[in-house]
Protein backbone atom coordinates (compact mmCIF):
# COMPACT_ATOMS: atom_id res chain seq x y z
CA UNK A 1 0.00 0.00 0.00
CA UNK A 2 1.39 2.76 -0.98
CA UNK A 3 2.30 6.33 1.27
CA UNK A 4 -0.55 8.37 -0.37
CA UNK A 5 -3.18 5.75 0.23
CA UNK A 6 -2.06 5.25 3.88
CA UNK A 7 -2.31 8.82 4.64
CA UNK A 8 -5.92 9.32 2.72
CA UNK A 9 -7.08 6.65 5.30
CA UNK A 10 -5.47 8.10 7.82
CA UNK A 11 -7.11 12.13 7.14
CA UNK A 12 -10.61 9.79 6.38
CA UNK A 13 -10.37 8.17 9.87
CA UNK A 14 -9.26 12.06 11.62
CA UNK A 15 -12.28 13.68 9.69
CA UNK A 16 -14.47 10.53 11.40
CA UNK A 17 -13.46 11.88 14.78
CA UNK A 18 -14.06 15.37 14.10
CA UNK A 19 -17.00 14.70 12.95
CA UNK A 20 -17.92 12.77 15.76
CA UNK A 21 -16.63 15.40 18.22
CA UNK A 22 -18.32 17.88 16.82
CA UNK A 23 -21.62 15.87 17.37
CA UNK A 24 -20.85 15.29 20.57
CA UNK A 25 -20.26 18.81 21.60
CA UNK A 26 -22.75 19.79 19.59
CA UNK A 27 -25.44 17.44 21.85
CA UNK A 28 -23.59 18.88 24.67
CA UNK A 29 -24.58 22.24 23.56
CA UNK A 30 -28.01 21.71 23.14
CA UNK A 31 -28.24 19.96 26.50
CA UNK A 32 -27.01 22.56 28.50
CA UNK A 33 -29.02 24.69 26.76
CA UNK A 34 -32.32 23.06 27.71
CA UNK A 35 -30.88 22.39 31.30
CA UNK A 36 -30.78 25.94 31.74
CA UNK A 37 -34.38 26.61 30.11
CA UNK A 38 -35.54 23.64 32.70
CA UNK A 39 -33.72 25.51 35.53
CA UNK A 40 -35.40 29.04 34.63
CA UNK A 41 -38.89 26.87 34.28
CA UNK A 42 -38.24 25.49 37.81
CA UNK A 43 -37.21 28.80 39.81
CA UNK A 44 -40.61 30.46 37.79
CA UNK A 45 -42.87 27.97 39.25
CA UNK A 46 -41.02 27.67 42.81
CA UNK A 47 -42.21 31.27 43.20
CA UNK A 48 -45.37 30.84 42.00
CA UNK A 49 -45.78 28.37 44.32
CA UNK A 50 -44.13 30.00 47.05
CA UNK A 51 -46.18 33.02 46.33
CA UNK A 52 -49.28 30.80 46.33
CA UNK A 53 -48.72 29.50 50.07
CA UNK A 54 -47.76 33.22 50.97
CA UNK A 55 -51.20 34.19 49.52
CA UNK A 56 -52.73 31.65 51.57
CA UNK A 57 -51.52 33.14 54.72
CA UNK A 58 -54.20 36.28 56.32
CA UNK A 59 -56.39 35.49 53.60
CA UNK A 60 -60.34 34.11 52.89
CA UNK A 61 -59.68 31.02 50.36
CA UNK A 62 -61.79 29.59 48.06
CA UNK A 63 -61.44 26.05 47.17
CA UNK A 64 -62.89 23.72 44.60
CA UNK A 65 -62.51 20.37 42.98
CA UNK A 66 -60.51 20.38 39.53
CA UNK A 67 -62.58 19.53 36.56
CA UNK A 68 -62.36 16.40 35.16
CA UNK A 69 -60.96 17.38 31.94
CA UNK A 70 -57.57 18.22 34.19
CA UNK A 71 -57.07 14.79 34.90
CA UNK A 72 -57.90 13.45 31.10
CA UNK A 73 -55.36 16.08 29.67
CA UNK A 74 -52.68 14.47 32.43
CA UNK A 75 -53.38 10.64 31.11
CA UNK A 76 -53.04 12.36 27.44
CA UNK A 77 -49.43 14.34 28.54
CA UNK A 78 -48.48 10.99 30.14
CA UNK A 79 -49.18 9.10 26.19
CA UNK A 80 -47.28 11.48 24.66
CA UNK A 81 -44.32 11.04 26.44
CA UNK A 82 -44.58 7.74 26.47
CA UNK A 83 -44.94 7.60 22.33
CA UNK A 84 -41.84 10.51 22.22
CA UNK A 85 -39.71 7.60 23.94
CA UNK A 86 -41.12 5.31 21.53
CA UNK A 87 -40.13 7.60 18.69
CA UNK A 88 -36.70 8.08 20.05
CA UNK A 89 -35.73 4.01 20.08
CA UNK A 90 -37.24 3.90 16.17
CA UNK A 91 -35.53 6.74 15.25
CA UNK A 92 -31.95 5.48 16.55
CA UNK A 93 -33.25 2.03 15.01
CA UNK A 94 -33.39 3.87 11.71
CA UNK A 95 -36.89 2.60 11.68
CA UNK A 96 -38.26 5.49 9.48
CA UNK A 97 -41.93 3.94 9.01
CA UNK A 98 -42.18 3.51 12.77
CA UNK A 99 -41.01 6.71 13.62
CA UNK A 100 -43.34 8.88 11.61
CA UNK A 101 -46.46 7.01 13.12
CA UNK A 102 -44.59 7.08 16.53
CA UNK A 103 -43.82 10.77 16.66
CA UNK A 104 -47.06 12.31 14.70
CA UNK A 105 -49.26 10.07 17.59
CA UNK A 106 -47.35 11.88 20.06
CA UNK A 107 -48.14 14.98 18.45
CA UNK A 108 -51.59 14.23 18.07
CA UNK A 109 -51.88 13.82 22.02
CA UNK A 110 -50.32 17.28 23.05
CA UNK A 111 -52.52 19.28 20.82
CA UNK A 112 -55.49 16.67 22.74
CA UNK A 113 -53.01 18.06 26.39
CA UNK A 114 -54.32 21.26 24.87
CA UNK A 115 -57.50 21.32 24.49
CA UNK A 116 -58.49 19.42 27.51
CA UNK A 117 -56.60 22.44 29.43
CA UNK A 118 -59.16 24.65 27.70
CA UNK A 119 -62.03 22.31 28.29
CA UNK A 120 -60.90 22.17 31.83
CA UNK A 121 -60.79 26.16 32.30
CA UNK A 122 -64.46 26.55 30.50
CA UNK A 123 -65.70 24.11 33.25
CA UNK A 124 -64.17 26.30 35.76
CA UNK A 125 -65.95 29.18 34.24
CA UNK A 126 -69.32 27.70 34.13
CA UNK A 127 -68.84 27.32 37.89
CA UNK A 128 -68.35 30.72 38.20
CA UNK A 129 -64.49 30.12 39.12
CA UNK A 130 -62.98 32.98 37.02
CA UNK A 131 -59.31 33.95 36.20
CA UNK A 132 -59.95 37.62 37.35
CA UNK A 133 -59.98 38.98 41.00
CA UNK A 134 -63.76 38.23 41.37
CA UNK A 135 -65.13 38.50 45.42
CA UNK A 136 -65.67 35.32 47.02
CA UNK A 137 -68.97 36.86 48.82
CA UNK A 138 -71.23 39.19 47.06
CA UNK A 139 -71.35 42.26 48.17
CA UNK A 140 -73.11 44.57 45.31
CA UNK A 141 -76.22 43.96 44.66
CA UNK A 142 -76.70 41.10 47.61
CA UNK A 143 -80.17 40.06 47.87
CA UNK A 144 -82.11 41.92 50.84
CA UNK A 145 -79.23 44.36 51.84
CA UNK A 146 -81.62 47.07 50.13
CA UNK A 147 -84.02 45.43 48.00
CA UNK A 148 -86.70 42.52 48.18
CA UNK A 149 -88.90 40.17 45.68
CA UNK A 150 -92.56 39.14 46.74
CA UNK A 151 -94.43 36.85 44.34
CA UNK A 152 -98.11 37.41 44.76
CA UNK A 153 -98.39 36.92 48.54
CA UNK A 154 -94.63 35.02 49.10
CA UNK A 155 -91.36 36.95 49.39
CA UNK A 156 -88.56 35.40 47.46
CA UNK A 157 -85.41 34.28 49.71
CA UNK A 158 -82.34 33.33 49.48
CA UNK A 159 -80.06 30.31 50.51
CA UNK A 160 -76.45 30.27 49.76
CA UNK A 161 -76.50 30.41 46.01
CA UNK A 162 -80.43 29.05 45.71
CA UNK A 163 -83.38 31.15 45.49
CA UNK A 164 -86.32 30.25 47.43
CA UNK A 165 -90.30 30.19 47.51
CA UNK A 166 -92.22 29.27 50.33
CA UNK A 167 -89.06 27.41 51.59
CA UNK A 168 -88.37 25.62 48.36
CA UNK A 169 -86.17 26.00 46.18
CA UNK A 170 -87.38 28.26 42.74
CA UNK A 171 -88.34 24.94 39.93
CA UNK A 172 -86.55 25.75 36.67
CA UNK A 173 -89.80 27.41 35.32
CA UNK A 174 -90.11 29.51 38.42
CA UNK A 175 -86.20 30.85 37.82
CA UNK A 176 -86.70 31.44 34.52
CA UNK A 177 -90.09 33.92 35.07
CA UNK A 178 -88.07 35.52 37.68
CA UNK A 179 -85.16 36.00 35.79
CA UNK A 180 -87.14 37.67 33.21
CA UNK A 181 -88.69 39.89 35.43
CA UNK A 182 -85.32 40.95 36.54
CA UNK A 183 -83.78 41.11 33.31
CA UNK A 184 -85.63 44.98 33.04
CA UNK A 185 -82.74 46.25 35.58
CA UNK A 186 -80.33 44.57 33.63
CA UNK A 187 -79.78 47.75 31.30
CA UNK A 188 -78.32 50.67 33.25
CA UNK A 189 -78.58 54.28 32.44
CA UNK A 190 -76.93 56.69 35.02
CA UNK A 191 -79.53 59.38 34.11
CA UNK A 192 -82.69 57.80 32.72
CA UNK A 193 -84.96 55.56 35.48
CA UNK A 194 -85.68 51.83 34.09
CA UNK A 195 -88.34 51.29 31.12
CA UNK A 196 -90.41 48.91 32.69
CA UNK A 197 -93.34 47.03 31.24
CA UNK A 198 -93.27 43.79 33.73
CA UNK A 199 -94.78 44.80 37.05
CA UNK A 200 -97.18 43.12 39.57
CA UNK A 201 -98.11 40.31 37.55
CA UNK A 202 -96.83 38.49 40.00
CA UNK A 203 -93.73 40.28 41.09
CA UNK A 204 -93.38 43.28 42.94
CA UNK A 205 -90.25 44.74 44.40
CA UNK A 206 -89.77 46.41 47.85
CA UNK A 207 -87.06 48.63 48.81
CA UNK A 208 -85.90 48.46 52.10
CA UNK A 209 -89.65 46.66 53.14
CA UNK A 210 -91.15 49.62 51.21
CA UNK A 211 -93.65 48.49 48.47
CA UNK A 212 -92.95 50.07 44.97
CA UNK A 213 -95.18 50.67 42.46
CA UNK A 214 -95.34 51.42 39.06
CA UNK A 215 -96.53 55.23 37.57
CA UNK A 216 -96.64 54.94 33.52
CA UNK A 217 -92.81 52.76 32.84
CA UNK A 218 -91.27 54.11 36.32
CA UNK A 219 -90.84 52.80 39.36
CA UNK A 220 -91.82 54.88 42.25
CA UNK A 221 -91.45 54.68 46.09
CA UNK A 222 -94.11 55.29 48.60
CA UNK A 223 -93.36 58.76 48.74
CA UNK A 224 -94.01 58.91 44.79
CA UNK A 225 -90.51 59.64 43.96
CA UNK A 226 -88.29 58.27 41.73
CA UNK A 227 -85.14 55.53 42.56
CA UNK A 228 -82.31 57.48 43.49
CA UNK A 229 -79.05 56.93 41.53
CA UNK A 230 -77.41 54.87 44.08
CA UNK A 231 -80.93 52.88 44.27
CA UNK A 232 -80.91 52.35 40.71
CA UNK A 233 -76.94 50.85 40.80
CA UNK A 234 -77.78 48.18 43.83
CA UNK A 235 -81.07 47.23 41.52
CA UNK A 236 -78.74 46.60 38.47
CA UNK A 237 -76.46 44.75 40.31
CA UNK A 238 -79.36 42.45 41.92
CA UNK A 239 -80.95 41.85 38.64
CA UNK A 240 -77.29 40.77 37.55
CA UNK A 241 -77.08 38.33 39.97
CA UNK A 242 -80.31 36.89 39.20
CA UNK A 243 -79.47 36.48 35.90
CA UNK A 244 -76.18 34.80 37.12
CA UNK A 245 -77.86 32.37 39.62
CA UNK A 246 -75.99 34.23 41.49
CA UNK A 247 -77.10 34.44 45.71
CA UNK A 248 -74.58 35.10 48.89
CA UNK A 249 -71.50 33.47 46.67
CA UNK A 250 -70.12 34.33 43.05
CA UNK A 251 -69.24 30.39 42.34
CA UNK A 252 -71.99 28.52 41.86
CA UNK A 253 -72.88 25.06 43.89
CA UNK A 254 -73.39 24.64 47.63
CA UNK A 255 -71.06 25.91 49.80
CA UNK A 256 -69.56 22.77 51.99
CA UNK A 257 -70.34 20.42 49.27
CA UNK A 258 -69.74 22.23 45.71
CA UNK A 259 -66.82 24.54 47.16
CA UNK A 260 -65.73 25.31 50.38
CA UNK A 261 -64.19 28.59 52.23
CA UNK A 262 -61.27 28.49 54.73
CA UNK A 263 -59.34 30.92 56.36
CA UNK A 264 -55.85 30.34 58.47
CA UNK A 265 -56.36 26.68 57.52
CA UNK A 266 -60.37 26.67 59.05
CA UNK A 267 -62.90 25.51 57.01
CA UNK A 268 -66.06 28.32 57.06
CA UNK A 269 -69.51 27.05 57.49
CA UNK A 270 -72.77 28.79 55.77
CA UNK A 271 -75.88 29.08 58.08
CA UNK A 272 -78.97 31.72 58.04
CA UNK A 273 -77.02 33.72 55.11
CA UNK A 274 -73.58 34.29 57.55
CA UNK A 275 -70.59 32.43 57.67
CA UNK A 276 -68.92 31.32 60.67
CA UNK A 277 -65.43 30.15 61.56
CA UNK A 278 -64.40 28.00 64.56
CA UNK A 279 -68.26 27.24 65.37
CA UNK A 280 -68.71 31.52 65.56
CA UNK A 281 -70.29 34.07 63.45
CA UNK A 282 -67.58 36.28 61.84
CA UNK A 283 -66.65 39.03 63.70
CA UNK A 284 -67.53 42.59 62.08
CA UNK A 285 -64.07 42.95 61.66
CA UNK A 286 -63.52 38.98 59.50
CA UNK A 287 -67.32 39.73 58.08
CA UNK A 288 -65.74 42.80 56.67
CA UNK A 289 -62.51 41.70 54.99
CA UNK A 290 -64.14 38.79 53.46
CA UNK A 291 -66.92 41.08 51.67
CA UNK A 292 -63.60 42.76 50.70
CA UNK A 293 -61.50 39.37 49.32
CA UNK A 294 -61.26 39.00 46.41
CA UNK A 295 -60.63 35.00 45.14
CA UNK A 296 -56.95 35.07 44.75
CA UNK A 297 -56.77 31.24 44.87
CA UNK A 298 -58.85 30.76 41.60
CA UNK A 299 -56.31 33.30 39.64
CA UNK A 300 -53.54 32.18 41.27
CA UNK A 301 -55.02 28.48 39.31
CA UNK A 302 -55.35 30.08 36.10
CA UNK A 303 -51.73 31.92 36.17
CA UNK A 304 -49.70 28.55 37.60
CA UNK A 305 -51.86 26.18 35.32
CA UNK A 306 -51.61 28.56 32.20
CA UNK A 307 -48.42 29.44 32.42
CA UNK A 308 -47.47 25.78 32.17
CA UNK A 309 -50.07 25.71 29.44
CA UNK A 310 -48.00 28.16 27.55
CA UNK A 311 -44.24 26.13 27.41
CA UNK A 312 -46.38 23.23 26.26
CA UNK A 313 -47.06 25.38 23.57
CA UNK A 314 -44.31 26.24 22.56
CA UNK A 315 -42.69 22.91 23.04
CA UNK A 316 -45.24 21.70 20.44
CA UNK A 317 -43.56 23.83 17.44
CA UNK A 318 -40.38 21.60 18.50
CA UNK A 319 -42.40 18.62 18.09
CA UNK A 320 -44.06 19.70 15.11
CA UNK A 321 -40.95 20.14 13.88
CA UNK A 322 -39.65 17.18 14.79
CA UNK A 323 -42.75 15.35 12.57
CA UNK A 324 -41.78 17.13 10.02
CA UNK A 325 -38.39 16.23 9.97
CA UNK A 326 -39.32 12.51 9.97
CA UNK A 327 -41.20 12.91 7.25
CA UNK A 328 -38.59 14.17 5.25
CA UNK A 329 -36.38 12.10 6.38
CA UNK A 330 -33.40 14.38 8.27
CA UNK A 331 -34.27 11.97 11.49
CA UNK A 332 -32.04 9.35 11.59
CA UNK A 333 -29.96 7.10 13.65
CA UNK A 334 -26.94 9.03 13.00
CA UNK A 335 -29.30 12.60 13.38
CA UNK A 336 -31.22 12.75 16.85
CA UNK A 337 -29.87 15.36 18.68
CA UNK A 338 -32.96 17.25 18.22
CA UNK A 339 -35.36 14.84 18.55
CA UNK A 340 -33.42 13.91 21.88
CA UNK A 341 -33.84 17.34 23.11
CA UNK A 342 -37.69 17.87 22.62
CA UNK A 343 -38.36 14.78 24.33
CA UNK A 344 -36.29 15.71 27.01
CA UNK A 345 -37.93 19.20 27.60
CA UNK A 346 -41.17 17.19 26.59
CA UNK A 347 -40.49 14.75 29.73
CA UNK A 348 -39.53 17.71 31.88
CA UNK A 349 -42.72 19.19 31.46
CA UNK A 350 -44.87 16.17 32.38
CA UNK A 351 -42.81 15.46 35.69
CA UNK A 352 -44.08 19.46 36.09
CA UNK A 353 -47.37 19.47 35.16
CA UNK A 354 -47.59 16.32 37.89
CA UNK A 355 -46.20 18.37 40.86
CA UNK A 356 -48.31 21.22 39.67
CA UNK A 357 -51.25 19.14 39.79
CA UNK A 358 -50.20 17.52 43.16
CA UNK A 359 -49.47 20.71 44.51
CA UNK A 360 -52.76 22.10 43.21
CA UNK A 361 -54.89 19.27 44.73
CA UNK A 362 -53.49 18.87 48.01
CA UNK A 363 -54.01 22.98 48.51
CA UNK A 364 -56.14 24.56 46.65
Amino acid sequence: MSEEIKNQKRNSAEDFEALDDRKDQMERAKKNLAYVGMFSVVMLFAGLSSAYIVSMGDSFWLKVPFPNAFYVSTGLLLASSISIIIALKLARANNKGGLKIAISVAFVLALLFVYFQFKGYGALVDRGVHATFNGIVVTDGRYGDYFEVRKGDDFVEVNGNDYLLSGKKMTDVEMKDFQKFMSQFTEFDQKEPFKVSNYGDPFTLLLKSGKLHLDGTTLKTKDNKELAYLDRQRLFYLARNVRDERGDFFVSGEMGKDFHIYYKGNELEYKDRNLYWKGAILSPYLQVKAMESSDTASSYLYLITFAHLLHVIVTLLFLLKAVIRSYTGRINSDNTIGLNMTAIFWHFLGLLWAYLLLFLLLIH
